[in-house]
């Protein structure tokens, strides 16, 4: 068993590190900093600062040049009350070691802060087996140096192989370790699948969007039931599936993990049978919260991320959700009422085009146009049915 970290608490102060590489702007940092900010708070850590560099590609060895290291150190020993570093790319099990030697402070990267939050947000044993093993197969190849023993299952004489050194012997710990966690899922996975098949004969949708876009609210909303909704990332972990009836016409609504950008890739795989929500979904509802300032890249990321997994042939419904704060982001008290119907005209027709018709633009909190969007959703549930089970749909009118 590996010696679980202690997640992270109200006192930890954290600096935050970028670097701005060949293929990047100096902007497009400063948003993905803001973003490992939110995420920091969501994990328990304040950020006071941060460091960002200029670099062709990062250092093999120590991520940072030694000029930026020192300058950090430096930082670390006048203020005198930080506990952690995050740097906002992945780290390998070398950099961290030479980073922490170089700064005398605790440094992890983007994948371990998501690890972290995903580990104090999983409830169900399927959620904690998912973000254990993910927490496994990241820790496997930062093994070197990373611990200076891991607690020996059955220890004493026989647990080491003839010249096994004790890296090695952690490494098959881990390993076997995974493969158990592996098993597991495979298990939960059955059950799963089981459950789903016994849903029967109904349309099934599926909420998808990058993290905290509203979907556990919209799914609130819709089926007026109460999920676990917060302004925090990955709020929501399980999947939530409810029964929901428009106009005599049912159908399966299930709310999913949300995406972000460079989520890590094992921490994907492990999620997999949650994800599989979206893959068997016959629609997907793609939540945007068109309030943010890099929305479209947001939306971009969903869309790999669904090509990913197989499910970009689906049809798909963009709601364009917090079109409040967009308003309350977009106009001033002096712009004209034109002028605001003219911006809002074209923003409209612009996905309108984009989407072939399939968006709608809603603010949840608000309850603005819900009515549009439970109609645009039924009219696509419908529509299936007709095709998919005819003798039913006749009852649904």
């Amino acid at each position: 068993m590996i010696e679980k970290k202690k997640s992270f608490g109200n006192e930890e102060v954290a600096i935050l590190v970028g670097l701005i590489q060949k293929d990047q702007t100096e902007q497009q940092v400063i948003e993905y900093l803001d973003e490992l900010e939110f995420l920091a708070e969501t994990a328990g850590a304040k950020s006071v600062k941060r460091f960002t560099q200029k670099m062709a590609h990062p250092d093999s060895k120590t991520f940072l040049g030694k000029g930026k290291l020192e300058e950090i150190k430096n930082y670390i020993l006048l203020k005198g009350n930080i506990t952690i570093v995050i740097f906002d790319d992945e780290l390998s099990g070398a950099q961290i070691i030479n980073i922490e030697k170089a700064i005398g402070m605790k440094s992890i990267d983007r994948s371990d802060l998501i690890l972290d939050i995903f580990a104090s947000r999983a409830k169900t044993a399927q959620a904690k087996t998912q973000v254990e093993l993910a927490q496994y197969q990241y820790i496997l190849p930062r093994l070197k140096g990373m611990w200076k023993h891991l607690e020996r299952q059955g220890g004493g004489v026989g647990t080491r192989g003839p010249g096994e050194t004790e890296i090695e012997t952690d490494r098959r710990i881990v390993k076997d370790k995974i493969a158990l966690l592996r098993k597991r899922l495979v298990d939960i996975d059955r059950q799963s699948f089981t459950q789903r098949k016994e849903r029967g004969e109904f349309i099934r949708v599926a909420l998808v969007g990058y993290t905290n876009v509203g979907k556990s609210t919209l799914m609130n909303v819709l089926s007026k039931s109460e999920v676990f909704a917060e302004n925090k990332l990955f709020a929501t972990l399980d999947t939530t599936t409810r029964k929901v009836v428009f106009e005599q016409t049912p159908f399966l609504l299930s709310d999913t993990v949300g995406f972000i950008r460079k989520l890590p890739h094992h921490l994907v795989e492990s999620f997999k049978s949650t994800l599989d929500e979206v893959r068997e979904a016959d629609i997907l509802l793609h939540v945007v919260d068109i309030s943010h300032t890099q929305y479209e890249e947001q939306l971009a990321v969903v869309n790999k991320t669904l090509v990913e997994l197989k499910c970009a042939d689906k049809p798909v419904i963009t709601i364009f959700n917090k079109m409040d704060r967009f308003e309350a982001n977009t106009f001033d008290e002096w712009l004209e009422d034109d002028v605001k119907v003219e911006i809002l005209r074209e923003l409209k027709e612009r996905w309108q085009e984009e989407t072939k018709g399939n968006c709608v633009f809603v603010s949840a909190t608000e309850k603005r146009n819900l009515d549009g969007l439970r109609q645009t959703i039924l009219n696509k549930v419908r529509e299936i049915y007709q095709i998919r089970y005819p003798y039913k749909a006749e009852y649904f009118y």
